[in-house]
Parts: C-alpha cells; sequence; structure tokens
C-alpha cells in the first residue's frame, strides 16, 4: 500500500468519526422516544409502581436523554456497552458471543455472490442479446426480485422438508449453514450479475479491447486477461458496500433458521425492549459498515493501480 493510498485511508477513517457519533445520537434518541417501558417488561404489569420506580432509578432510566445518552457513550469509548436488561451479562460479552456466526454466515453468503455473480455476469455479456444472455438475466432477475424471506422458506421447503437433504435450524455444524447462507446470498448473486454484465458490455467497448481483437488476441483472453480486471473494479466496490445490507439481511434469515447471531440477537432484544443491547448493536453494525467501505477501497486499489496510486 503506498503513501497516496494510505493518505486516502486515513482520511477516510477520519471522516467516520462523525459518522459514527451521529448514529449513536439517533439510535439513542429513537430508542428513547419509543413507546414502551422496558422496566414493565422486566417486572411486569403486576409490579407496583414503587418497584418499577425503584429499578428505574438502579438502572438509570429516571435520568435525563442528555445524561443517559453522555454516560452510555462514556463507556462506550472504553469498551463498556452496559448491561444487558433481561440477562444482566454484559452486553459486550453479549454480542462477542453472538459475532462469530453473523460473520460466518454474511461471509459465506458474500462468497455465494462472487463466486456465483460475477462468472454469470460475464456469461451474459460475451452472448449479448443471445439465448444465454437473457437465460441468464431471467434467472438473475428472479433471484433478485425474490425477497430473501420467501427464498428461505422456499429453501426449507424443498431442500429440508422435501428432499431432507438439510438440517432446518441450529447451528451444530457446517450442514446447517448451507440454507440460510444460500437464502441470504442468492438475492445478492442478481444483482452482481446485473451489475457484471454492464460493466463487461462497457468495457468490451473500450479502445484497448478493439486492439486486442485486431491483433488476433483469443476471445477467452481478451475477456479473462484485459476486459474483467477493470470491469471488476466497481463490483468489487460494490460488494463490500454491500456488506451491511447482508448484515441486516441477517435479520430475518437468522430468525427463521434459528441461526444464533446478532441479527436473532437483534429481533429478542426489540422484543424485550433491551435498549443497552440494542445500542450496542447498532453501532457494532456501524463500525462494520465503515470498515466494509474501507476494505471496498483497499479491494479496489489491488485491482485497479490507477487507484491505488490516486489517479482516480
Amino acid at each position: 500500500m503506498n503513501g497516496a493510498m494510505l493518505s486516502r485511508l486515513t482520511w477516510r477513517l477520519h471522516l467516520s468519526l462523525p459518522v459514527v457519533l451521529g448514529v449513536t445520537i439517533i439510535a439513542f434518541g429513537i430508542l428513547y422516544l419509543t413507546p414502551g417501558d422496558p422496566v414493565e417488561a422486566i417486572l411486569g404489569a403486576r409490579a407496583t409502581s414503587e418497584q418499577k420506580d425503584a429499578l428505574r432509578a438502579q438502572l438509570g432510566l429516571d435520568r435525563s436523554f442528555v445524561v443517559q445518552y453522555f454516560t452510555w457513550l462514556g463507556g462506550a469509548i472504553t469498551g463498556d456497552f452496559g448491561t444487558s436488561l433481561m440477562t444482566r451479562e454484559t452486553v459486550i460479552d453479549t454480542i462477542l458471543t453472538r459475532l462469530p456466526y453473523t460473520i460466518q454466515l454474511t461471509f459465506s453468503a458474500f462468497l455465494i455472490s462472487i463466486l456465483v455473480g460475477i462468472p454469470l455476469g460475464v456469461f451474459a455479456a460475451t452472448r449479448q442479446n443471445g439465448w444465454g444472455d437473457h437465460l441468464a438475466m431471467g434467472a438473475v432477475m428472479t433471484l433478485y426480485s425474490t425477497p430473501d424471506f420467501w427464498l428461505a422458506l422456499i429453501l426449507v421447503l424443498v431442500f429440508a422438508m422435501g428432499l431432507n437433504w438439510l438440517p432446518v435450524s441450529g447451528a451444530r455444524g457446517w450442514e446447517h449453514l448451507i440454507l440460510p447462507a444460500f437464502a441470504l446470498g442468492l438475492p445478492q448473486v442478481g444483482a452482481v450479475a446485473r451489475l457484471m454484465r454492464s460493466e463487461m458490455l462497457a468495457t468490451l467497448n473500450e479502445e484497448y479491447i478493439l486492439t486486442a481483437k485486431a491483433k488476433g488476441l483469443s476471445g477467452m483472453r481478451i475477456v479473462y486477461g484485459h476486459a474483467l480486471r477493470n470491469a471488476a473494479v466497481p463490483v468489487v466496490t460494490w460488494l463490500f458496500l454491500a456488506l451491511p445490507w447482508l448484515i441486516g439481511g441477517a435479520v430475518v434469515i437468522e430468525n427463521i433458521f434459528a441461526w444464533p447471531g446478532m441479527g436473532q440477537l437483534f429481533f429478542q432484544a426489540i422484543l424485550r425492549k433491551d435498549f443497552p443491547v440494542i445500542q450496542g448493536l447498532l453501532l457494532i453494525i456501524a463500525i462494520l459498515t465503515i470498515m466494509s467501505n474501507i476494505l471496498g477501497d483497499i479491494a479496489a486499489g489491488a485491482i485497479d493501480p490507477r487507484i491505488r496510486e490516486g489517479r482516480q
């Protein structure tokens, strides 16, 4: 990594700090204004007013919004996200227990979108307006327009309940990862293939490609040796930008397949009004989003020297 690229990434990190701060303020404000009382969710509706007031004071929920926010922010800066209102475990330990499962799921879905989407887009572009192009794009549009929860249900009906090939829920082995990974990754295949096809068609009309054809280079060498490298830059960048969307989609998929990741934890925390856990998860997701953007810059620079040298 040269000086220009390092300087660019450092600048991106500096710009990210206000973004993370803004996310914490908005998230804290939304939760503060959300109807419902977490104290009542803990004690139940039959608790007396004195019991509720005592627990509210113990948890610091009787303080003003500003005091609560800066108390939480001061702890978050030092790595203390507070304590879960329901389990009384530290939020950071609760999240770190679930984080590896979400990373495993989103990384698997990410690989599926790359390994299937990019070749499918190249296949369609090299057969423009032919039967292969129409067939590939028809499949792509079907995947892209299918909601991930609906696709998850279809996969369960076919491969778990119908053919009995794969387990439907849990995380006790690699076979439990297959259905949720494909349910999360296949819709992204459609987006990747469409973008790859578009970029390949634009690249194949560039002057250096036409020159390569005039020199008599084979079609395979032109496509995979020259065109694919440049066409892949915006696709790779988009893929890393889409990582946060995969994490967001994992909320639904993890609950359908009982996958014990952050998405399932987020859903449970919302139902229980466990505000410290929700705030901690939102902060982690914001940080992962920023890291995804930075990784996208690094990957684009690794593919295209012009970006790495700061010429684009």
